[in-house]
């Protein structure tokens, strides 16, 4: 059976706050651990009114003693906004705190607007190569005998589960190269998905940490009782992305009655682009959908997100997924 996880960008919401997205965060993430999804991983996002995930460390934390056994995961840091000692040392902290059950994905992009980067203290014209030796870097802090004098206290022989990120065939590159898992953000930027599964399975070379090719798919899902019922909660999810889009970001908005119809056929294409790894429907639908594009990519796990505007309704979409994809004992 394929292995289901759940991607939180703990969604801030019109008229609401990040301390009650927290909550939420933390609510849905038991009842994913209660419903069978595997892991549950927050992405590293700033400057954006409707994502509170920035500090992603510390949030995995308070979601990490909240729960008991789903593995708790960043989808991912954005290694170019930080240094490789202080994740070694970060992410060995949480691996400390709560052994066996911390995952490190690591992604290139820096997770922000370039002037959002500046504040962040990175250097913006250091060359993109940096990153598959940040990432060499990293796995030797958390190696058993580091190369390095300095060492990461805690860190050092953790051996915390590495995953490469990405959107293009880079990621693909260095995750094979590496021997490392790899995961696709499908989810949002699906271009280039099938190329760089294929180039990755194609060239994965085996690691300590990996013996075969272990692809995970970001994929979107709006499930509910009703086909009509999906289509409308979908609607906070596409108002999103053509805000981000047109340079207007903010907080997650309430369902739109007609907000399709209402759209150019520029704005219709984009979303027909950037949402066609989704799966919008009643249970039926959706477990066919999912059914189908697990048989296409023949994804090793797939990473589900529910980005909805309400917190019951997002919890149902959940426990859906988790029916139909047989989970839920």
């Amino acid at each position: 059976m394929t292995p289901f996880s759940i991607l939180d960008l703990s969604p801030i919401v019109d008229g609401s706050s990040a301390a009650a997205s927290f909550s939420n965060t933390l609510d849905l993430a038991r009842h994913g651990e209660g419903w069978g999804y595997n892991r549950y991983w927050l992405a590293e996002h700033h400057g954006m009114p409707g994502i509170a995930s920035a500090a992603t460390a510390v949030l995995m934390a308070n979601i990490a003693a909240g729960t008991k056994t789903i593995r708790i995961g960043a989808g991912g840091i954005m290694l170019p906004n930080h240094s490789p000692l202080v994740i070694a040392e970060q992410f060995g902290t949480l691996e400390s705190l709560y052994p066996g059950r911390i995952d490190l994905g690591l992604g290139r992009a820096p997770g922000s607007d370039m002037e959002t980067a500046r504040a962040l203290r990175r250097n913006l014209d250091s060359d993109a190569n940096e990153f598959p030796q940040d990432v060499l870097e990293l796995i030797d802090y958390l190696s058993d005998a580091p190369r390095q004098h300095v060492r990461a206290v805690p860190g050092m022989g953790l051996k915390v589960p590495l995953w490469i990120l990405g959107s293009s065939t880079f990621g693909a590159q260095l995750a094979a190269h590496l021997g490392l898992p790899y995961a696709f953000a499908s989810h949002f930027a699906p271009g280039q998905m099938m190329q760089a599964v294929e180039l990755y399975r194609a060239t994965f070379k085996p690691s300590k940490q990996l013996a075969k090719p272990h692809v995970m798919l970001g994929f979107n899902v709006f499930a509910a009782d009703t086909d009509e019922e999906a289509a409308l909660l979908a609607t906070s999810m596409q108002q999103a992305f053509v805000s981000l889009r047109t340079g207007n970001p903010g907080k997650l908005k309430p369902p739109l009655p007609g907000y399709l119809e209402s759209l150019g056929p520029q704005e219709t294409n984009m979303l027909d682009s950037m949402l066609s790894c989704s799966a919008i429907g009643s249970a039926a639908t959706v477990k066919r959908q999912l059914q189908e594009f697990i048989a296409k990519t023949g994804a090793d796990e797939l990473m589900i997100t529910s980005q909805i505007f309400d917190h019951a309704s997002r919890l149902r979409s959940y426990e859906i997924t988790a029916e139909v994809a047989g989970l839920k004992s």
